[in-house]
């Protein structure tokens, strides 16, 4: 059954350092469980794909900021990501994150070593998306962008998000879902989810735009 989780729940289990014990599984032992958050990151790849080695690395603002601000820029990627400008603008959003309790973790993704795509790993049931959804525990949210257009159009994307989505459950055993929402206009963003395993859910009003909820299920994955 799908469990759509109020705001006030939300931020409970972001907040909350302890409960009292209460049947098999305590509250306390539940928010011990949910302040790990995402893990370490770092630590889900390398791996394996037909495209080659491909390894998350979380950002370090000193040494990605002037790239990934020229990816920002580029107009195919401005379009959906409104992050064009200076440093400045690209700075504060992966502050944001960066400077947060680990719930959403911005990633330079390497493919055989050079820097190709932009990630965020984030807890999409602790995200303002669960207010959108019928959100459930655990569940893993991925944003992707493929930085060079000499990467673009080569099926990279669903390449890297299959690649990514089996990490997530082989690292995250508690997740049963790995969760996304594209924009409805970004075509082929929509299509590399399909074709990366997921299924379309739904279509849902976010704010600022109208996204496809897209959806992971572990217990497909092999089957998709």
């Amino acid at each position: 059954m799908d469990l759509e989780l109020p705001d006030e729940l939300v931020t409970l289990i972001a907040s909350t350092p302890e409960a009292d014990d209460a049947g098999d599984t305590s509250p306390g032992d539940l928010l011990a469980e949910m302040s790990d958050l995402l893990g370490h990151v770092a630590d889900w790849g390398p791996v394996s794909t037909p495209a080659g080695v491909f390894h998350l690395v979380p950002v370090r603002i000193e040494r990605d900021l002037p790239l990934l601000t020229r990816w920002m820029n580029d107009p195919v990627v401005a379009e959906f990501w409104e992050l064009a400008g200076p440093e400045e603008t690209t700075e504060r959003h992966l502050r944001a994150q960066l400077s947060g309790d680990g719930r959403s973790v911005p990633c330079v993704g390497l493919l055989a070593g050079t820097p190709m795509s932009y990630w965020e790993i984030y807890r999409a049931d602790l995200d303002p998306l669960a207010r959108h959804y019928p959100a459930r525990p655990h569940d893993i949210g991925v944003h992707l962008l493929i930085g060079g257009p000499a990467d673009r159009g080569r099926g990279l994307g669903r390449t890297l998000l299959r690649a990514v989505a089996d990490l997530a459950f082989g690292r995250r055993p508690a997740c049963g879902r790995v969760v996304a929402e594209p924009d409805l206009r970004n075509i082929p963003s929509v299509a590399a989810f399909l074709g990366a395993g997921f299924r379309f859910s739904s279509e849902i009003d976010l704010p600022g735009k109208r996204a496809a909820l897209m959806v992971r299920d572990r217990n497909l994955r092999h089957l998709l």
